[in-house]
């Protein structure tokens, strides 16, 4: 075991082929047919080295990077001086489950605030939307005389010809937008620029942030109507699958480049997240996008998740003499699931298993590294793992895997035994509700500590959400408190409408839509409008 690289990458590197296929986290930036693996690296200094041996190298801002490499290989590129950390990608979920007026977003375009300056609509400011795409041809994103309003298009699905020093998707000015939205037919248009994004989730969270309703008459305009778009469609390895956090870095980067580029502040919107990690923004990739925010000017609006009613994260506290029973629900024809406990290091604790038949397994012998073991149906692959660089938690990390099709169904119990506790405080997270089946679940769930990453990054403004009409908090929208650098620090910083909220819809007209997804375009908009602000009072003190 490695400690320059994350448990989890550890552990997927012991696992077997047949393990990987089966579990929700160890096969995500892994190439089977290759044999190579996609991986986050913290560096300092100089990749020459790594460049000497690596399949693939996108350098991003402040010395982190994404490294492909051949699975034998990994070794070699720990070994690197150079090379502080690694980690491997994980699978992102994107947040779905009559917001201007109650944003105040009315008021700060109807009067003159103040009077030199005029109302507000993010003229002069880019907004980011990091997402599955947008329907380009869409009148909300498009000026009166029929021009996009998109400054650049990258789509990481296209292949043919990446932003320069990238590796993958196809990037598309303006200008090559116009050209296409300036063609007769629609096949003429998709041959010229071929994006589309199938989900709509991409098209709807742009409308709310800066969509300017020339499709249904001005009624449902969003917030930053004037600014221009940064569009980055994130990539899915599988047709079916899930963006990965190689790709959303990947698109930051560049639509903070962009943004340099054009000497324009930039309000980026991120509507996805997972549930794996530690929660406290110690992972790479909070750490990456907490640097790259002290970039240019740059505001970073994240959404903190549906997990808040998903029964998926349970937290309590251990006494000596004393034991925790998790109590963990099973529904039938569960594929596969996961469960992460982090605890304090110096904690000693014992853990066992119950199964739904009444079988005891455990108590399971504490040594870092991988054991496996077999309970009916299901297997057990378990991982003891030590401080890393970057968190100094303790991660055990079980994943239930099928001996056929499905995991043991019933009710699973986790028991914790305390033998020495300095600390005592554990946490324990389930995979995102997306894949899980309903009814899968704690009995005895904590809504604390449910925001999901990487909204959990200290310099980001993480975004709730919240019914309108009831005034009350949404049940689902993620909450609680993550341990900062300098302080204890609640979560979300803000929440904004996201319970049936109307905005734009692939292909024309409306729809309606919930979710913290939604919530999130409405703080990224009301963020190009402060900064177009900003930039109006510099100019006219100048």
């Amino acid at each position: 075991m490695d400690q320059n690289m994350e448990n989890l990458l550890n552990l997927a590197l012991d696992a077997t082929e047949e393990e990987r296929e089966k579990s929700l986290n160890l096969e995500v930036g892994y190439f089977p047919i290759e044999r190579e693996w996609e991986l986050i690296v913290k560096y300092s200094g100089s990749l020459d080295a790594v460049r000497n041996f690596a399949v693939q190298v996108v350098e991003l801002k402040n010395e982190y990077a994404i490294v492909t490499v051949r699975e034998e290989d990994i070794d070699r590129l720990a070994q690197i001086p150079q090379v502080e950390y690694i980690e491997k990608p994980k699978r992102l979920y994107f947040q779905v489950e009559n917001g201007r007026r109650v944003s105040c977003i009315n008021s700060m375009q109807n009067t003159r605030f103040p009077s030199d300056i005029g109302a507000l609509f993010g003229k002069g400011v880019l907004v980011a939307v990091l997402d599955s795409g947008i329907d380009y041809a869409n009148e909300d994103f498009r000026t009166g005389d029929g021009e996009t309003r998109i400054y650049r298009l990258w789509d990481q699905t296209v292949r043919g010809n990446p932003p320069q020093g990238y590796g993958i998707g196809t990037e598309y000015t303006k200008e090559m937008i116009d050209e296409a939205l300036s063609k007769d037919t629609w096949e003429e248009m998709r041959r010229l620029v071929p994006s589309e994004d199938t989900s709509g989730h991409g098209t709807a969270v742009a409308g709310i942030a800066a969509g300017n309703g020339r499709g249904s008459g001005g009624q449902n305009r969003g917030v930053a109507s004037e600014s221009e778009l940064i569009i980055v469609k994130l990539g899915r390895p599988q047709e079916d699958g899930f963006p990965r956090t190689t790709e959303l870095m990947q698109a930051l980067n560049y639509a903070v480049e962009q943004a340099l580029e054009a000497g324009k502040p930039l309000a980026v919107n991120i509507s996805i997240g997972n549930t794996y990690g530690s929660h406290d923004g110690q992972s790479l990739l909070e750490r990456f996008i907490d640097d790259i925010s002290n970039l240019w000017k740059s505001v970073i609006c994240i959404g903190t998740g549906n997990e808040g009613a998903s029964a998926g994260h349970v937290s309590g506290r251990l006494t000596e003499g004393g034991e925790e029973r998790i109590q963990l629900a099973v529904q039938p024809n569960q594929a596969t699931i996961n469960v992460q406990i982090w605890k304090s290091y110096v904690d000693e604790v014992d853990i066992s298993l119950i199964t739904p038949s009444g079988t005891h397994v455990g108590p399971i012998q504490s040594f870092l590294g991988p054991q496996r073991f077999r309970v009916g149906g299901t297997e057990i692959l378990l991982f003891y793992g030590e401080p890393s660089p970057y968190n100094v938690s303790q991660e055990i990390y079980l994943d239930f895997l099928p001996v056929g099709d499905y995991i043991t169904s019933g009710v699973w119990e986790i028991v914790l035994m305390p033998r020495k506790i300095v600390n005592g405080g554990y946490e324990l997270w389930l995979p995102s509700e997306n894949v899980l089946n309903r009814g899968t679940g704690f009995l005895y769930p904590n809504e604390q500590m449910t925001f999901t990453i990487p909204s959990t990054a200290e310099r980001v403004i993480s975004v709730g959400a919240y019914d309108a009409r009831a005034l009350t908090y949404a049940d689902f929208s993620g909450r609680g408190f993550i341990s900062g650098v300098n302080r204890m620090r609640g979560k979300p910083d803000i929440a904004a409408p996201g319970v049936n909220v109307t905005t734009t819809a692939v292909g024309g007209g409306t729809v309606t839509v919930s979710g913290t997804s939604f919530a999130t375009p409405f703080a990224t908009g009301g963020a190009a409008l402060m900064m177009e602000w900003g930039e109006c009072v510099i100019i006219l003190l100048s």
